[in-house]
């Protein structure tokens, strides 16, 4: 474990950690919504948004699927030190972390059963910018609709096709953070 991986993490663990948890509610809860999540300094790729969401959310019961350039000796260090994660293949991971293209085919991860929609993946993605511009959202927690920058449509449609079943996804850049539910219908601005 190198040095760099003991730094970075929350500096007032329990005041951030609630912070951002309250954050990570409040985007699911609003899909389209951002929010800012700030105090974790994770080492680079990782953005210091999708830090603060693993150190808030990731514990040594919750398996983490790095892909792409995530999945580096730094960030599983910094991971390990701060959270315990384990490390866990697609098919097996509670939460996964990427950008958009790494974490394809998304039918590697879990989406539940009928009978336990709840064990699912809850996917990170890491996007170079992130707005309430784009695609329209309706659905559970939007008044009347939403817009939100997307990587694609597709995915989400056959996603929301699948509910109650499905993935759940959080949207990181920089410093920001925003959710789209499976339960969210997802259309063309």
């Amino acid at each position: 474990m190198t040095p760099e991986a003991l730094t970075g993490g929350f500096a007032a663990p329990a005041t951030e950690a609630a912070h951002a948890f309250r954050a990570a509610l409040e985007a699911m809860a609003r899909p389209g919504t951002l929010h800012r999540l700030t105090g974790a300094t994770p080492p680079a790729p990782l953005s210091p948004a999708a830090g603060a969401l693993l150190l808030t959310l990731a514990d040594t019961t919750t398996p983490v699927h790095l892909a792409g350039t995530v999945d580096c000796p730094a960030v599983r260090d910094w991971i390990t030190f701060h959270t315990g994660a384990p490390f866990a293949p697609a098919d097996q991971a509670d939460f996964a972390v990427g950008d958009w293209a790494a974490l394809h085919p998304l039918t590697r991860f879990r989406i539940g059963q009928p009978d336990y929609p709840d064990r699912s993946a809850t996917l990170i993605v890491e996007l170079p910018t992130l707005s309430a511009t784009g695609v329209t959202l309706r659905g559970p927690g939007i008044r009347d609709t939403a817009q939100l920058s997307l990587p694609e449509i597709a995915a989400f449609r056959a996603n929301r096709a699948l509910f109650p079943l499905g993935f759940d996804c959080y949207f990181t850049s920089g410093d920001m953070l925003a959710a789209l539910p499976r339960s969210t219908i997802v259309e063309e601005a």
